[in-house]
């Protein structure tokens, strides 16, 4: 049984690919179709890695093993934060610190100057090491940095076994570094993404908010599930269509901010924002319109008798 849903596939614009001349031929297994030279993503391929993935966290999560999400891209900081949270894993969602697994003895101690800042300034005791304002403002700021950079992973004891990340060739740094380690790696591959050091890979749009959000979502309870928890699955059909794909109007590309572009000749002739409601509304509207409309009639040529009547019209005048 599916765990994700082709019409919720559709609707978020996860077959969305980007633009051919930006491709990892390493994809070509997971591509469907190119149009107006966009790649389209094969959703079967999707919904099929997405089950595993999903069955593979499950399994894993169930043996306590534990999971840190990466994706430090705006448009998916905000659901890398919610979903990490709401499955009480570890999360990294403003910029990989270098070394952050590899060096993590360095990065232990930044974790512990974090948390006795928070307590200070929990307690009031600034004054400890802080005399002046000046040097208390400074404090504040410092204690700001490492909350952006370390406050996913404060509660974070140790190495931990599975990486998820939203955009591996973004988070490349990070995946280098979790396979250096042995680390079971999950993610969500674009068309110019590299799948090969990638031990479970779901194809799929890793730029739009609502893609990002659907797989992360979907993640997120299998985590819950393997710990124990309980979620409520859909009972999700396995037919596709595959005409319903061929016949979409691929108006154009998620770009890397996560903005749906969409072509000149488009009467959708407009940036869809990232954060904005309406765009997302719009930009779903734009991903999964089904080309319905009836061929336009071309007028009817003037024929001869018609010039020859107009030209009799003109005499008799």
């Amino acid at each position: 049984m599916s765990v994700i849903s082709m019409k919720n596939l559709l609707e978020a614009g996860v077959h969305f690919g980007h633009q051919t001349r930006k491709w990892n031929p390493k994809m070509s297994p997971y591509v469907f179709t190119a149009r107006n030279g966009i790649h389209i993503i094969d959703l079967q391929k999707t919904v099929q890695k997405a089950k595993e993935a999903y069955d593979a966290l499950k399994k894993l999560t169930a043996k306590g093993q534990k999971v840190l999400f990466v994706g430090t891209k705006k448009q998916a900081r905000a659901a890398i934060e919610r979903e990490a949270k709401r499955c009480n894993m570890y999360y990294v969602s403003n910029r990989w610190l270098g070394g952050l697994l590899t060096n993590w003895n360095t990065v232990k101690r930044s974790i512990a100057r974090l948390k006795k800042l928070e307590q200070m300034f929990e307690n009031n005791t600034l004054e400890q090491e802080a005399k002046t304002k000046k040097e208390q403002l400074a404090l504040q700021r410092e204690l700001e940095k490492l909350r952006k950079t370390l406050g996913g992973i404060k509660d974070m004891n140790g190495i931990p076994d599975i990486l998820f990340v939203i955009d591996p060739k973004k988070e490349e740094i990070a995946v280098k570094e979790a396979k250096s380690l042995g680390l079971t790696v999950f993610a969500v591959i674009d068309t110019n993404c590299d799948p090969e050091f990638i031990d479970y890979a779901i194809p799929g749009n890793d730029d739009a908010i609502r893609a990002i959000t659907l797989f992360l979502e979907t993640m997120s309870n299998a985590i819950i599930e393997g710990t124990g928890g309980e979620v409520v699955q859909p009972n999700f059909s396995d037919d596709f269509d595959e005409e319903t794909l061929r016949s979409m109007n691929y108006r154009g590309e998620y770009d890397e901010d996560g903005k749906f572009i969409v072509d000149d000749d488009s009467s959708f002739k407009k940036e869809f924002a990232a954060g904005s409601d309406d765009g997302v509304k719009t930009e779903a509207k734009a991903a999964a319109t089904v080309t319905t409309e009836a061929p336009v009639a071309e007028p009817a040529p003037k024929t001869e008798e018609v010039k020859e009547n107009s030209e009799t019209e003109k005499g008799e005048g």
